[in-house]
């Protein structure tokens, strides 16, 4: 939801705007454009290579750009080393980027081969073969069911367990194996309308990366920091994300802090979806500081 995102930002030149997941720079090119030449840009992302990408792309447009590796949680400490109090923008396209997911070294999808990894900061300690090789049967099991909705979530785990003792899993397209297996024959295409691993990959990277606690303290935050009229657009792409959303603007208009501009969240048109198959789950949730 591009067109979406440059709409409600209010854009306009001298003003300030966060790119909290710049990923490979699209959205920020766009904005640059839009708040040239006395705005300024902070560029945030977790993961050091997109954020090279970006720096590169946009490097032609900064004048006044900021490009920050940390963890979108850390939104309030960034802005304090760059001696910035207020903003007038914050946005947050959330999820994996097509550039991670094509990345078999990455280990972020079940379609190529590649490590058990999915930390979006390599620097990180614990990487999905951590978690699947060390947490007993039952706490694989809680955060399949807690984190990707997993219908066959026991199961899974069982299987998982009983194969590790065997050998280690360390790739995807053997976890992705373990996962099919585990599913019943009859429910593997009558239930999943998606490939059946992947609530199971989704489960995983949520919680090595802690993408949904990191959400909501990284929300408040940014809403903390918008001047006044300043604007704080979120895309989900999936329903704990969106929910999370929903009820962090929910209880800041209670407290009186924003005003939510999207009753519901946008989706994208038909259109987009068939340019762009991957945009079919997402949702744009908007909010303005007052």
């Amino acid at each position: 939801m591009f067109n979406e995102i440059i709409e409600y930002l209010n854009l306009g030149s001298k003003k300030t705007i966060v790119d909290a997941t710049i990923g490979t720079g699209g959205h920020s090119m766009a904005i640059l454009e839009r708040i040239k030449p006395d705005g300024r840009l902070v560029a945030i992302d977790r993961d050091s290579e997109s954020l090279a990408i970006s720096r590169e792309r946009l490097h032609q447009l900064c004048s006044n750009c900021e490009f920050i590796h940390e963890n979108f949680a850390k939104l309030d400490s960034v802005l304090e080393s760059l001696k910035i109090k207020k903003v007038d923008g914050v946005v947050f396209d959330l999820g994996i980027s097509s550039y991670q997911l094509e990345d078999p070294h990455r280990g972020f999808s079940f379609r190529n081969d590649g490590p058990l990894d999915m930390r979006m900061d390599r620097n990180s300690y614990i990487s999905a073969y951590d978690l699947v090789n060390n947490l007993n049967e039952e706490e694989i099991s809680a955060l399949l069911r807690t984190f990707g909705q997993e219908r066959w979530h026991n199961r899974i785990a069982h299987l998982l367990v009983e194969e590790r003792g065997k050998h280690p899993i360390a790739t995807t397209v053997q976890l992705a194996s373990i996962v099919i297996k585990a599913i019943p024959p009859r429910f593997r295409h009558k239930y999943y309308r998606i490939h059946p691993a992947t609530r199971t990959f989704q489960a995983m990277r949520i919680a090595v990366n802690r993408e949904l606690e990191n959400l909501e303290i990284a929300i408040n935050k940014a809403i903390a920091v918008l001047e006044k009229k300043g604007r704080i657009c979120v895309i989900s792409f999936h329903s704990l994300e969106d929910r999370i959303v929903k009820h962090t603007f929910r209880r800041a208009a209670s407290e009186g802090l924003i005003k939510i501009i999207t009753a519901k969240p946008l989706t994208p048109s038909e259109s987009e979806i068939q340019s762009n198959p991957s945009s079919r789950s997402s949702k744009l949730r908007v909010a303005e500081r007052l």
